[in-house]
């Protein structure tokens, strides 16, 4: 077991991101001290199957020497390069390069960022410049989907449709809208997906009416939902929103920080969704989670728009630790991961994780299971036929979670009662079964909870 030390430093000292201060003062830390492929151990010993990859991040797996490699002789070579001045470094330049390349259609144009936050952040700051270089500095309205999660920055958490994030921090500000989700399971127009897709045309269309077409700037979405609860869509829904954004005249960002380099199983989730946004963000998957890296991809006609508008003048957005040559480099040989064998594993293991929670439907407590690839959930519910979710006073956050740490686990419970679930794409056959077997075996311990029973007869 590791020392009280640790524990007592961690208490006094590290603020853990969205968490109850005082609870976690009173609960005390987990710490983590070891990792390879899709097992964690912690301070103590004890192995876990990551379920969840970090935070949906460590696409890879952990314990890839030739990343490490990556890194450690960029770090010898030249470990920082600014591109401000007009410099740069060869990884960033190449990375640049690859992944517009791989991009979809005209999403030539790359600019680096440190995470996904920032990266949506920065996307706003384009937005802005480029309909004031069109001539139209009207357009500063925003709508985005309940449910959705772009972010923590203060603006992007002004998008980001999740109370949580709201609450406490004075936002979304007076320019930020929002339409429903798509969520399916519990859709007041049912689970017929034209159905779905034709109510959020409509609502997105009522939106745009209501604010203003003139005043409308950019539509933003998930291709799934991911921190709102791995919400996916109707097949056919997020072609259909890019088609009615480009009839209204309004840009179109897709949020991939979560579902791009494999998570749903090709590079880009844009893919399978058949669309070419004029926006895409990204991180997480882009170096697996072993340095901070984001990127904002950016259509043609959006570049030589801004790149015209500022003429000689120089465009004031920039990030000290844009394009770092280690976060590149790292970049670089995930991307070459992914391509040698790790994407199409990720295919393997996503079609054995689905089966395998599509076979926990006959549990007592399971409403639903949903997902695309290695993003996945299962829904918990005390009445199926109503889809009763857990009382709050079964905690089922932290219960669950807790739950299934005990059971060498590692999954995203969420306060509602859903689970998450992205495991590393290296996962393996065992791997996922044991995820399946130690998440069943939650489920039996959790529907052993007094609160959950009493819900039950309730």
């Amino acid at each position: 077991m590791y020392s009280n030390s640790l524990v007592e430093l961690d208490r006094a000292h590290l603020v853990h991101p969205v968490a109850s201060y005082r609870n976690h003062e009173k609960l005390g830390v987990r710490v983590l001290a070891s990792a390879k492929g899709a097992t964690v151990t912690d301070a103590s010993g004890k192995q876990l199957v990551d379920g969840f990859a970090g935070l949906w991040c460590v696409n890879a797996g952990y314990g890839h020497e030739s990343i490490v490699e990556a890194a450690a002789r960029q770090m010898r070579e030249l470990p920082y390069a600014t591109t401000y001045f007009g410099l740069g470094s060869e990884p960033a330049i190449r990375l640049a390069a690859a992944l517009a390349e791989r991009a979809p259609g005209d999403l030539n144009h790359v600019y680096f960022t440190l995470g996904g936050s920032d990266a949506v952040d920065s996307t706003i700051r384009f937005i802005r410049y480029y309909w004031i270089a069109r001539g139209q500095p009207q357009r500063d309205q925003f709508i985005s989907i309940e449910q959705g999660y772009h972010g923590s920055s203060t603006v992007g958490a002004g998008l980001t449709a999740l109370p949580l994030f709201h609450a406490g921090f004075g936002i979304p500000f007076d320019w930020q809208h929002k339409i429903p989700s798509h969520y399916a399971y519990r859709n007041p127009v049912g689970e017929y997906p034209q159905a779905i897709i034709n109510a959020s045309l409509a609502a997105l269309r009522r939106k745009v009416e209501e604010i203003g077409p003139e005043r409308v700037a950019a539509f933003y979405a998930e291709p799934i939902q991911g921190s709102g609860g791995v919400l996916v869509p109707p097949k056919g829904w997020m072609k259909a929103m890019r088609t009615l954004c480009s009839e209204l005249g309004i840009l179109f960002v897709a949020d991939e920080v979560i579902t791009a380099f494999g998570r749903t199983g090709p590079l880009f989730a844009c893919e399978d969704d058949e669309i070419v946004p004029d926006f895409i963000t990204t991180a997480k998957g882009l170096t697996s989670g072993y340095v901070p890296m984001g990127a904002v991809f950016m259509a043609d006609h959006v570049y030589q728009a801004i790149a015209d508008g500022a003429g000689g003048a120089a465009i004031g957005h920039g990030y000290t630790y844009s394009a770092h040559p280690v976060s590149a480099a790292v970049g670089l040989e995930v991307l070459n991961l992914y391509e040698t064998g790790l994407l199409e594993n990720g295919r393997k293991a996503g079609a054995r994780l689905m089966q395998g929670l599509e076979s926990l439907k006959d549990h007592p407590l399971v409403g639903d299971v949903r997902g695309r690839g290695m993003l996945a959930a299962v829904e918990l519910v005390v009445d199926k036929e109503k889809k009763t979710p857990l009382p709050a006073a079964a905690e089922p956050a932290r219960r669950v979670f807790d739950r299934a740490w005990e059971n060498g686990l590692v999954i995203r419970a969420f306060a509602n009662g859903v689970l998450g679930y992205a495991p590393p794409l290296c996962c393996t056959d065992a791997d996922i079964d044991a995820i399946i077997e130690r998440t069943r075996k939650t489920l039996d311990d959790t529907l052993a909870d007094p609160d959950v029973r009493a819900a039950l007869k309730g």
